[in-house]
């Protein structure tokens, strides 16, 4: 997995940072990964790490997410995957991210 740098990948990164301070941001374009054309920016995944974060339930953290990325949401991101961890969580943990699972294909494909 590698950082994305498309316009669309820019803008969740730009906006991720600026509204929760991250200490550790990754914005993965996953849409290679679908059936889409090739360059698409629809499918991705945010690994955020932040202190804002800090007694915030899971849901509250993804909301929070969603929130801040509510027009890229709304103007052709189609999938979102959030990891949202605190500092501390973080560097209690491995510091890995799962892949993501390959598409289906949609409609029960």
């Amino acid at each position: 997995m590698t950082s994305a740098s498309g316009v669309v990948a820019n803008s969740i990164r730009n906006k991720l940072q600026t509204a929760l301070e991250t200490t550790h941001l990754d914005v993965i374009n996953e849409s290679y990964m679908h059936n889409v054309p090739k360059g698409a920016e629809t499918h991705f995944k945010v690994v955020i790490v932040s202190d804002k974060f800090d007694g915030l339930a899971l849901i509250k953290r993804h909301r929070l997410v969603n929130e801040i990325l509510k027009e890229e949401l709304k103007n052709g991101v189609h999938a979102l995957s959030i990891v949202a961890k605190t500092s501390k969580q973080w560097e209690e943990s491995e510091k890995t991210v799962e892949s993501s699972p390959n598409c289906r294909g949609g409609f029960g494909k």
